[in-house]
């Protein structure tokens, strides 16, 4: 399974930019859907994320600013999830990575290659 983040890029202080996540093969059952990142010099975080039962949760960091969705199909390619971005502020910057979660009891992990995101004037 594949799947591919687009949508990062330089955006000024204040901006906002929204990150997609595309599935390029088949997931029978998606558990849940997030959006990590791993700002410079630290560890990946999990920024927010959307069960299946539409429960989201945000990290404290983004809560208010950032907004999880689901997103359609579209031909060969699906989008899964989306990451809308407001406000964004230098803390921000990261290569930011979409995450699929398949199955339940008998999990698999699929993780984007990863899209970069930077804050600044």
């Amino acid at each position: 399974v594949r799947l591919v983040e687009s949508g990062g890029g330089l955006v000024q202080p204040g901006g906002s930019l929204r990150l997609s996540c595309e599935i390029f093969d088949t997931i029978y059952e998606i558990a849940k859907m997030a959006w990590y990142r791993q700002p410079p010099g630290k560890q990946r975080e999990l920024v927010a994320e959307l069960t299946i039962a539409d429960e989201t949760m945000y990290s404290d960091s983004v809560k208010g600013r950032f907004s999880i969705s689901r997103g359609v199909s579209r031909g060969v390619a699906r989008n899964s999830h989306y990451l809308q971005m407001n406000s964004l502020i230098p803390e921000d910057t990261a290569v930011y990575y979409c995450y699929i979660q398949e199955g339940l009891g008998s999990r698999i992990d699929h993780w984007g290659q990863g899209t970069q995101v930077t804050v600044s004037s």
